[in-house]
């Protein structure tokens, strides 16, 4: 029998019997409040802010909310299952955590707390290429649980080669590519505190760890780190990288590759002559282009251009149980969740993150009880109309 994610609020109100209530909010939304309150502004602005001034995160949240669930009746939801394959691994539900780099500046136990907390839950965990925890170190702390790798995409073909190996080696078994950061965007609420995590060696740990990467330095890291904040800096993303640059990652890497910051169909249409497996649908949660299209209205186009040649996933904007809901009925296989675990890691570490996970999935099987299906795979656009302004 499937695990029914909603029986964490009956666990929750029999802990209440004895005066216990949660740790952390059970409406996620009030997460961003708390960390503002608790943490710094610094690590607090390099987690909640966007580009410009924030246009495109609050329209990722509009398009989500412009939609509304039609809910069915006198369906049978008794028995519920929320598992669904992606990129050939069955997952419990279609939930990952996303790769958010520079996870040290919101807890120490950073990206490891993360991953266990991923991997205690069931639920596959991205680690991002500019964390503070080398990939190897958090490998170890998932056991044989489910692991992505995300890749930005450095000059330095050694280093990227470097890179896919070593994951290779460490078990991760699918390769995220984001294509939407070869620069930096304007940032205002960094810009402000003049905050970047990376000139302090913070988020480089995977570099600083590297043969390749050290191989290019005139001194080993710590006897002039400096230098080699310069030297990451130097290589960090690549603004020349074009299509066809694909196939060295294809040469590299025997996995599934999913691109990541896709938008327009025909780039997708383009991922999946490139012989990619899936793409996300993101548009980094508002961090990168301001006046961007929210991702929740590209969805529908990007699904439709991938028919089946390609895995679509989805983030950017995923709060609730219902978000998770909508993505999938427009069409995406799972949802990645950002910002949400990083509040819950800031404010509690690992048990953080699991309250986050939990919460999210025990709100998505009721969502998806109450409105008439027993699994992801029975939604569809004709659950949910659009409202109009």
């Amino acid at each position: 029998m499937a695990k029914h994610w909603a029986d964490f609020q009956y666990e929750i109100y029999l802990n209440g019997m004895t005066g216990a209530v949660p740790r952390l909010p059970t409406d996620l939304t009030r997460l961003e409040e708390l960390t503002e309150q608790r943490l710094g502004p610094g690590p607090v602005g390099y987690v909640a802010g966007g580009a410009g001034n924030g246009s495109t995160a609050r329209a990722n949240r509009s398009a989500l909310d412009r939609r509304r669930i039609v809910p069915r009746m006198l369906r049978d939801v008794h028995e519920r299952d929320l598992s669904v394959e992606v990129l050939g691994r069955t997952l419990p539900a279609p939930l990952a955590l996303a790769p958010v780099g520079v996870l040290s500046i919101m807890h120490p136990d950073a990206e490891s707390a993360a991953a266990r907390a991923a991997a205690a839950q069931g639920v596959p965990y991205i680690l991002s290429s500019a964390s503070s925890t080398p990939m190897e170190r958090v490998a170890e702390a998932m056991g044989d649980a489910e692991r992505w790798f995300q890749l930005y995409w450095a000059k330095d073909r050694e280093v990227t080669r470097s890179f896919l190996n070593r994951a290779k080696a460490a078990g991760y078994t699918a390769l995220f590519v984001t294509l939407d950061t070869p620069l930096l965007a304007w940032r205002p609420r960094d810009l402000d505190q003049a905050y970047l995590p990376f000139l302090h060696g913070v988020g480089t740990a995977n570099y600083f760890t590297d043969p390749a990467f050290r191989a290019g330095l005139a001194k080993p890291v710590h006897e002039d780190p400096n230098a080699a904040v310069m030297h990451f800096v130097s290589m960090f993303a690549d603004p020349g990288k074009t299509w066809p640059d694909l196939e060295f990652l294809r040469e590299n890497w025997d996995g599934p590759i999913v691109l990541k910051g896709i938008l327009h169909p025909d780039d997708a249409r383009r991922a999946a002559s490139a012989g990619m497996d899936g793409v996300v649908v993101s548009n980094h949660g508002g961090r990168q282009v301001a006046g961007s299209v929210a991702a929740a209205d590209a969805l529908p186009r990007v699904v439709e251009a991938a028919g089946d040649r390609l895995t679509v996933l989805f983030d950017s904007g995923i709060r609730t149980g219902d978000d998770i809901f909508k993505a999938l009925a427009l069409g995406a296989r799972a949802v990645l969740v950002g910002r949400p675990y990083a509040y819950g890691l800031g404010l509690d570490g690992q048990a953080g993150v699991e309250h986050v996970v939990r919460c999210l999935l025990a709100e998505f099987d009721l969502t998806l009880a109450l409105s008439g299906h027993a699994g992801p795979g029975t939604l569809s656009p004709d659950d949910l109309i659009e409202e109009t302004v």
